[in-house]
């Protein structure tokens, strides 16, 4: 009988113990997820910067501030864009990496540059997948083959001709070393049977500049200054690098189409934030980006400068990021590309 009840007496101290450890826990989560909407219900309560790792005038540049001036308006706070040119991105990621993970400070990132430092750098200060917080795509563009209008040259198939005859004397501008325009000009020059001397500048309007002053004999810009330019009538472009024409540009052909049959590079922009970011944040963050994107006003953006709108979700974003590594990694060490 006594055995019996102490027994009992177990099985309820058990149950009781139980309850308390659950309980507890209860309360830890319900804390946890009331704190975390709480940090949303009020976000933001002031200014958000949106960090750029070019200089002005490029794509990302572009795109962050027309994103910044509809998310001030959705918001009810002002955006500001912040640019941190230099060593192809990395000192804005590496920023953007140790930043505090609380939403007001977000990254516009060319995540195909992103991807590619991984195969460039042997010693990159962050992780490019688990150091930060994938938001969402918002744009994919692609870039244009430009060439000063002095070389009397309005086709592709012209300059390949002419490139083959000057490949020992032929030089090419880029945003940067290992940028996705120097890749994109190496991957090309190898198509084509060259070897041309790369000349890096910051960023992708110093870039097409050295072309408009016949510094350099062709780049493969960003669509925004090469646009503005090609309209001008002071750069004429050769081709762009996706597989279908856009639409801000009817009349230029493909790379592909012009002589190089499946040459493909696009530019993917998206939106990262620092690790950490409790999930209820990303996903307003992710909606207000989303409500931008699909907005009459960035859809004009969009057209005028050669993108297209692109979102996807969180997870999508990051297979995204680890899929683009792989490939572009892969690129990297077959043409040969290193940097200093």
């Amino acid at each position: 009988m006594t055995y019996r009840i102490n027994n009992l007496l177990s099985i309820k101290n058990a149950i009781q113990a139980t309850f308390i450890v659950s309980f507890q826990t209860l309360v830890l989560v319900l804390f946890t997820v009331s704190n975390s909407y709480a940090q949303v219900s009020d976000y933001p309560k002031k200014p958000v910067t949106l960090v750029v790792g070019f200089t002005p005038g490029g794509i990302s540049d572009v795109l962050a501030r027309a994103l910044a001036f509809r998310l001030s308006s959705q918001m009810g706070q002002q955006v500001i864009v912040e640019n941190k040119p230099g060593a192809g991105t990395m000192i804005a990621a590496e920023y953007i990496a140790k930043a505090a993970p609380d939403g007001y400070t977000l990254f516009v990132q060319d995540m195909s540059t992103h991807a590619v430092n991984v195969g460039l750098y042997k010693n990159i200060p962050y992780d490019p997948v688990k150091d930060f917080s994938h938001i969402s795509l918002v744009a994919v563009s692609p870039l244009m083959l430009v060439v000063n209008p002095s070389l009397k040259i309005s086709q592709l198939s012209e300059f390949i001709k002419y490139a083959k005859e000057h490949k020992n004397s032929l030089a090419f501008s880029s945003s940067g070393n290992g940028t996705i325009p120097h890749l994109t000009a190496e991957s090309f020059n190898q198509a084509i049977g060259i070897e041309a001397i790369h000349i890096p500048y910051k960023g992708s309007v110093a870039s097409t500049q050295a072309v408009l002053a016949n510094d350099v004999a062709y780049t493969f810009s960003s669509m925004p200054p090469a646009l503005s330019n090609v309209k001008a009538g002071k750069l004429v472009a050769l081709g762009v690098t996706s597989l279908k024409r856009v639409a801000s540009a009817k009349n230029v052909p493909t790379v592909s189409e012009g002589g190089i049959p499946g040459f493909d590079f696009d530019l993917y922009s998206g939106v990262l934030g620092p690790k950490g970011m409790p999930d209820t944040l990303i996903q307003k963050i992710h909606y207000e980006l989303g409500v931008a994107v699909r907005s009459p006003e960035m859809q004009a953006i969009f057209e005028t400068i050669g993108a297209e709108p692109m979102t996807n979700s969180s997870k999508e974003f990051l297979i995204h990021n680890t899929n683009e590594i792989a490939k572009l990694v892969k690129v990297v060490k077959a043409a040969k590309i290193q940097v200093n």
